[in-house]
C-alpha cells in the first residue's frame, strides 16, 4: 500500500508536470550557460576563485543569478 503523504510523479497533474519540467528546464540552462562561462572566462575577470563559483552556480535558480551579477567582472 503506497504511503498517501508523498505524491508520485503520476499523483501529479499535466500542467503540474509541465511546471515542474519547465522550470527544472530552466534551471539546468542557467546553470550550463554560467559554468560554460566561468570555465571559459579568464581568472582575472572574475570575482574569487572560480572553484568558489562553480559549487555556487550549483544552487537552484540564485547560484546562476548571482555568478552574472557579482561573479564577472566588467
Amino acid at each position: 500500500m503506497r504511503d498517501k503523504t508523498k505524491l508520485q510523479w503520476n499523483d501529479l497533474s499535466r500542467s503540474q508536470q509541465t511546471v515542474i519540467l519547465t522550470l527544472g528546464s530552466l534551471q539546468l540552462s542557467l546553470a550550463v550557460s554560467a559554468w560554460t562561462d566561468l570555465f571559459f572566462r579568464p581568472v582575472s575577470q572574475v570575482h574569487g576563485r572560480k572553484a568558489t563559483w562553480a559549487a555556487i552556480i550549483a544552487i537552484n535558480f540564485l547560484g546562476p543569478a548571482l555568478y552574472f551579477t557579482r561573479g564577472i567582472r566588467r
